[in-house]
């Protein structure tokens, strides 16, 4: 079983950037796709951008197309999403986890404990 543990997030100002990591352990890492998700308080789990087993097919979200950016390490088993031109409405809790494919919709069981972003005006 695959165990994520998600670093990186903090406070920030608009316009700022952040970089989260996700490190999972166990052998069966390259068997995921693997994604971020985003919840903000109040609101629904949204899906930010996933990336395939291989790395070579990625998925971002609408809301945060142009500004972030999924990538993986397959030899470190770390993924990693970097945030640019941050706003107030990317703040949430952001979770790594690890399922099937890269579609929204697409089932994810496996998920990181997150970790918080918060962007300020």
């Amino acid at each position: 079983q695959v165990q994520l543990v998600e670093s990186g997030g903090g406070s920030v100002q608009t316009g700022g950037s952040l970089r989260l990591s996700c490190a999972a352990s166990g052998r069966t890492f390259s068997r995921y796709a693997m994604a971020w998700f985003r919840q903000a308080p109040g609101k629904e789990r949204e899906l930010v951008a996933a990336i395939s087993l291989s790395g070579a097919i990625s998925y971002v979200g609408d809301s945060v197309k142009g500004r972030f950016t999924i990538s993986r390490e397959r030899a470190k088993n770390t993924v990693h999403l970097q945030m640019n031109s941050l706003l107030p409405e990317d703040t949430g809790v952001y979770y790594c986890a690890g399922g099937a494919g890269v579609r929204p919709g697409d089932e994810y069981d496996v998920w990181g404990q997150g970790t918080q972003v918060t962007v300020s005006s």
